[in-house]
């Protein structure tokens, strides 16, 4: 997490020199510069091809030119509040359920995640948010529900 201050002269941020780092390389990675036009321009700007021992001053200038670039620094978005532990429950033993009727192949957390991924665009079951997680358990509800329909017809 970067964290920033306002400076009592007004317009400029202070960041510390840890952070400043962190944002130029975020910078080159958001700008798709590669690591020769990268080293370049830290040349152009201050002579030397690598953050680390350059100047606070020097780093500024670097991320002033990312800036001149087009690269905007984000402000952090609210925190999402994750899946409740009922939830997460609920998307398992609706998972183990479905498994045990044999209408899903893995019983492990691994294919767990690899769902909750494909619906929601999140990695993990732990990672979703509350509305995520409602999402994951409607469609598992409905995956069942149409399984249940389809078996029952044949």
């Amino acid at each position: 997490m970067l964290f920033c201050r306002a400076e009592p002269s007004g317009g400029r941020i202070a960041i510390d020199r840890n952070n400043l780092v962190k944002l130029i390389h975020v910078a080159k990675r958001d700008r798709r510069l590669d690591d020769d036009t990268y080293r370049q321009l830290l040349v152009s700007y201050t002579g030397m091809d690598s953050t680390k021992d350059m100047t606070d001053k020097q780093l500024r200038q670097v991320f002033d030119a990312m800036k001149m670039l087009g690269f905007k620094v984000k402000t952090a978005k609210p925190h999402k509040i994750t899946a409740t532990d009922a939830q997460s429950k609920k998307i398992r033993a609706l998972w183990l359920e479905m498994f045990s009727e044999g209408y899903v192949r893995d019983s492990s957390e691994r294919a767990i995640n690899a769902y909750v991924h494909r619906i929601t665009d999140v990695g993990r079951l732990d990672w979703v948010s509350t509305d995520q997680a409602s999402r994951v358990i409607e469609s598992l509800k409905k995956w069942q529900a149409r399984e249940r329909k389809a078996q029952a017809v044949k």
